[in-house]
């Protein structure tokens, strides 16, 4: 029997879906249940990462800063939410955090998501001081992400496949270290999970509580292992890493099927965020880009919502 992600975030305990469970007692749901808020379903954004080459930590000219970022979402991109990136953060003085997040908040949008993206961090290794410096230096970006009033933290998956005893063990520090601060950690289909399209519902599994899953609709090794993968993850999903490559000028898409990626998140019952990840050089361009992608989500919603509401 498959479970809709609805029925994951209301089941207090029992069996759930799919090929990669059989049967799992759900401490999980309470805590995925309490993050997702009625208030972001439907509601389209970015990641920062989005714009790795418009972004400076300083106002440069043609760059942007994270401080003026949510007033031009606002007023160019018509979206709401900013998923942001370690990388994209000027500073954690405590003072810019607040800065950023009153920019948000007189703009009207919303932060949501911390991508720690520390590529040198291993949780994985069997050197104790290796790991518990990644520990340390991740669970300083939980309290980054605590201060901005940030719902979850990513921290970012390597390439080799860990020893998985070690990577759950960590795994829970950090979800545990979360918790205090009202910061639920998120696993990601990256590195080495992207080959295995049950990866992240393992994972979120094995860690148990505080914890859900952030889909890449593009971090997959193959079609196949995409669309398997998202049928598996998307049931567990808080938010959702919208990835789109190189679109054409009628929003044509050779690289994957964005809509079944879309079908796939929405009959499992999630509804948003969807925070686009979409980078171009040309700044006028990805704002094109964009906002073809944000009216094509939006009418794909209101098609689907109407379809359920005739069914």
């Amino acid at each position: 029997m498959k479970f809709s992600r609805r029925q994951f975030l209301n089941v207090s305990g029992g069996a759930v879906i799919g090929s990669c469970l059989g049967s799992l007692s759900l401490t999980v749901a309470r805590d995925a249940e309490r993050q997702v808020e009625k208030s972001l379903d439907r509601q389209l954004g970015i990641t920062t990462s989005s714009l790795a080459y418009q972004l400076s930590p300083r106002a440069k000219e043609d760059q942007i800063t994270l401080l003026e970022l949510p007033r031009i979402m606002r007023d160019e991109l018509g979206m709401t939410v900013i998923d942001l990136n370690t990388s994209t953060l000027a500073s954690t003085d405590p003072k810019y955090l607040d800065q950023v997040r009153s920019a948000a908040d007189k703009a009207g949008c919303v932060l949501t998501n911390l991508k720690m993206n520390q590529p040198k961090l291993d949780l994985n290794s069997p050197d104790a001081a290796v790991r518990n410096k990644a520990l340390d230096s991740y669970k300083a970006s939980i309290n980054v992400a605590s201060h901005l009033g940030l719902k979850w933290a990513r921290p970012l998956p390597l390439v080799s496949k860990p020893d998985m005893k070690i990577h759950v063990d960590s795994y829970r520090e950090l979800c545990e270290y979360g918790a205090e601060g009202n910061v639920q950690l998120l696993v990601e289909n990256y590195g080495w999970m992207q080959s295995d399209p049950c990866s992240v519902v393992k994972l979120v599994k094995a860690i148990g509580k505080n914890v859900a899953a952030c889909p890449d609709t593009g971090n997959w090794d193959s079609n196949e292992l995409r669309y398997a993968g998202l049928e598996q993850t998307f049931p567990f999903a808080v938010t959702c890493d919208f990835k789109a490559r190189q679109i054409g000028p009628k929003g044509e898409h050779p690289r994957y099927d964005l809509k079944r990626c879309f079908e796939i998140g929405w009959k499992a019952g999630f509804q948003g965020p969807w925070c686009f990840e979409h980078a171009n050089p040309d700044r006028k361009a990805l704002f094109k880009e964009l906002l073809l992608l944000r009216e094509t989500l939006q009418t794909w919603m209101k098609e689907a919502a109407k379809q359920s509401s005739g069914s």
